[in-house]
């Protein structure tokens, strides 16, 4: 991106709310993309920089994603199992019926550990990430029919705060998502200004409210949503009669810190079982 549309960009996004900055967040600074690439085309490497996103499309097999889909279903199972257990069929932001987050799937699955580290997603990091990243973090995310709620507008980063900043994000629709049935939204522009203040709310941590400029991301079945850690996102109810189904897997640098807010303590986030290198 020239300086011209950078500035124009970074305006933008000035004037999307009143926007707050984590505490954390001092000194940030995008840093765009150049080539030559593995696998990405500079118009996705431009897209990216300027709005915080790209779809890659057909890169997964239908195969493939009934394998990954088949491995996935006990585990899910067990974690709606776990909600139906709680008295309010809650635990933390997942609702029993209505949304599930089954994560650390690779600590549990070889089949889903070598998908991790799949030919895909070692391009997408030395383009987007560089050399030596690891796997930050894998889950299941499985909306049910007729999830009314919406999941807040939140930058990954904003549930955990790391250093660096910048991580990636690769939303696997496992069907095909729809806006019907709870596709990612995104607003393009402020991943630029580096995580943003979030407030606890009751479905989640939330970082905006009602923005204008936000656009849907539809995706089919083998397409992969590919999005900065710091791109503020959300995905609508559903309101189709199956279930969303997406595999989320995250990288990050090697070496990246995390922030323990329990403690006030930065820890390595190099989990051997589930923060390894692809």
């Amino acid at each position: 991106m020239d300086a011209h549309h950078r500035k124009a960009a970074d305006q933008k996004a000035s004037n999307i709310n009143m926007i707050n900055l984590h505490p954390h967040n001092t000194g940030f600074e995008w840093q765009d993309h150049s080539g030559p690439f593995e696998m990405i085309t500079d118009a996705q490497a431009k897209q990216f920089d300027e709005l915080g996103y790209f779809l890659l499309p057909g890169v997964f097999e239908p195969d493939l994603l009934n394998q990954l889909a088949a491995e996935i279903a006990p585990l899910e199972a067990q974690t709606e199992a776990f909600l139906q257990t709680r008295e309010d069929g809650r635990y933390l932001i997942a609702r029993a019926g209505e949304i599930t987050f089954t994560a650390h799937l690779v600590t549990r699955s070889e089949q889903l550990k070598a998908f991790s580290k799949h030919a895909i997603f070692q391009k997408l990091c030395a383009d987007l990430i560089g050399a030596n990243a690891r796997l930050y973090w894998d889950q299941a995310v499985y909306k049910k029919p007729g999830t009314a709620e919406e999941f807040p507008w939140h930058q990954d980063n904003g549930y955990t705060f790391i250093d660096p900043q910048f991580y990636l994000t690769c939303w696997v629709p496992l069907v095909d998502a729809t806006v019907e049935n709870g596709c990612p939204w995104v607003v393009p522009h402020l991943h630029r200004r580096g995580t943003l203040a979030h407030e606890m709310t009751d479905l989640g941590w939330q970082c905006l409210h009602n923005p204008q400029d936000a656009v849907p991301v539809e995706a089919k079945a083998g397409d992969v949503v590919v999005l900065s850690s710091l791109t503020p996102h959300r995905t609508g109810p559903n309101l189709s009669d199956s279930i969303r189904k997406a595999y989320i897997l995250q990288y990050a640098p090697d070496g990246v810190r995390r922030f323990d807010t329990e403690s006030g303590e930065w820890h390595l986030a190099n989990d051997p079982h589930r923060q390894y290198l692809i």
